[in-house]
């Protein structure tokens, strides 16, 4: 089976986070807890986790004297992304009856 299971994108919510920096550049804390439905602990334990296996990268900021978070996919963790999906995939037509 071509691809690899990843279990760092095991819990959907950290599953969700990778997906989202796939399709957008950049995206900020405040918009991920508002899109994902959760808690400020909950989103700060899973992009910790990310950024401990180098899938995520974090840039701190100011907006005139406003902190802003943001965080981005890093080559290793668009890789890694991208072969856990392939893993999926290829998982979905094995068991395709």
């Amino acid at each position: 089976m071509k691809g690899k299971y990843d279990k760092a994108f095991e819990n959907v919510i950290r599953l969700r986070i990778m997906s989202i920096l796939m399709a957008n550049e950049e995206f900020d804390f405040n918009s991920f807890k508002e899109l994902l439905d959760v808690t400020d602990g909950n989103l700060a334990t899973h992009l910790k986790q990310l950024e401990k296996n180098e899938f995520i990268e974090v840039k701190k900021s100011f907006v005139g004297r406003k902190p802003l978070t943001t965080y981005a996919a890093t080559e290793e963790g668009k890789k890694a992304f991208q072969f856990h999906l392939t893993f999926l995939e290829n998982l979905i037509k094995e068991n395709k009856s």
